[in-house]
């Protein structure tokens, strides 16, 4: 990864792109698969590919060409209604983007992913190997949330979360992602005419949420504000992220000649060890801990192990290995980590020293509630 980090640098150097695409270019505002677009990306990322970069796309448009082909005029709320949407729309996204990339000389794969995919460690393993077995073969995949079996229990929520995901699993040096906005403007230029564009930042500075606001369109689930959190989320792998519009033509290929469109947001230069970028990436915990001030600073400045007696409450129900959240007396979550204990446990030993676990439980066990190095900070 490049030392300095303005534009010319980030992506010149850059090996492995991950690219995302939302629903509103893919289907032309939810008119229908736009057929050019996919070709200009195609053409694009073919250009890349033959230069040695190797690009996976991250596409929304399934549910959106679902309703069209269904003739809904307005997304559906129901999850049933949905996943019918995606299951005919996969259909026409997946032989629009082969049809494309094959007129090329390439050839494109269909990876669908749900959160249970990622959170599995046996399982997240298998899908990085898989898509850098892809890569090394110059197959192109196309990646999308598999909304044919997703539950409100294990989908992504958005494309833009997704491809964050995707960057962190397969270590991209740069996340793109594509948007009918210019990229991050200091205020809604919908509503603002004095909105400017933010043309660089630091991915994970509040000052950008704050902002980005929360609007999408009526197509896609995402907004500018779900751009920021990814961004912020690729940069725990040491990923940088432009947000930049689709509608420029050959975006792509001029970004990475080091032409300067849309909002960079750069990461920080040292990045998580592959196993804690595994524990940040969780959307869902299965429980919840309460610390005191004096665990907050022992992990927070003091590097230390999460002990029982910096534990007020307990929340949830949740077996031992599990990913649990802690938080201050305020409800900011800090840190996550895989628990040594079962909520049942956790409940009886919180607040006490680790001498008085085995009184307690009336066996012996891990002096700590979460060790160190089963734990990232947030």
């Amino acid at each position: 990864m490049p030392e300095r980090s303005d534009m010319s640098t980030v992506l010149t150097e850059c090996k492995r792109i991950v690219v995302k695409v939302g629903s509103s270019l893919v289907t032309n505002q939810g008119a229908g698969l736009d057929i050019n677009a996919l070709g200009n990306w195609a053409r694009q990322i073919a250009t890349l590919n033959a230069a040695g970069h190797e690009v996976v796309l991250v596409s929304s448009g399934a549910i959106a060409e679902g309703m069209q082909r269904l003739g809904w005029k307005k997304r559906p709320a129901s999850i049933h209604d949905l996943q019918a949407a995606a299951a005919v729309g996969q259909m026409g996204l997946v032989q629009a983007y082969e049809s494309c990339f094959r007129q090329h000389g390439l050839h494109a794969a269909q990876v669908l992913l749900t959160h249970a995919d990622l959170v599995d460690r046996e399982r997240y393993l298998n899908a990085r190997t898989t898509l850098t077995t892809l890569l090394s073969l110059r197959v192109i995949p196309i990646i999308n949330e598999n909304d044919t079996v997703v539950t409100d229990e294990i989908k992504f929520g958005d494309n833009d979360t997704l491809g964050a995901l995707v960057t962190n699993l397969i270590e991209a040096d740069v996340l793109i992602i594509l948007t009918d906005q210019d990229g991050l403007y200091s205020a809604d230029p919908r509503k603002n005419a004095g909105a400017t564009l933010v043309s660089q930042g630091k991915a994970g500075d509040v000052q950008l949420e704050k902002m980005a606001g929360s609007a999408g369109s009526h197509i896609g689930r995402g907004g500018m504000l779900t751009k920021i959190l990814a961004a912020k989320r690729a940069a725990r792998s040491g990923a940088h992220t432009v947000i930049a519009s689709g509608h420029e033509n050959d975006v792509l290929l001029r970004l990475v000649r080091g032409e300067s469109i849309g909002t960079l947001l750069t990461a920080p230069m040292l990045s998580l060890a592959a196993r804690k970028q595994w524990l940040a990436d969780h959307l869902q915990v299965s429980g919840k801990l309460v610390l005191d001030a004096g665990a907050v600073r022992a992990l927070h400045s003091e590097g230390k192990s999460l002990l029982p007696i910096g534990i007020k409450s307990v929340s949830g129900e949740f077996n031992r290995g599990a990913v649990v959240a802690c938080v201050g007396e305020d409800g900011t979550e800090i840190a996550r980590g895989l628990t040594n204990y079962n909520a049942t446990e956790a409940r009886r030993i919180a607040g006490h020293a680790s001498r008085e676990i085995e009184s307690l439980l009336g066996y012996g066990g891990d002096t700590e509630i979460i060790h160190r190095d089963n734990l990232v900070l947030l």
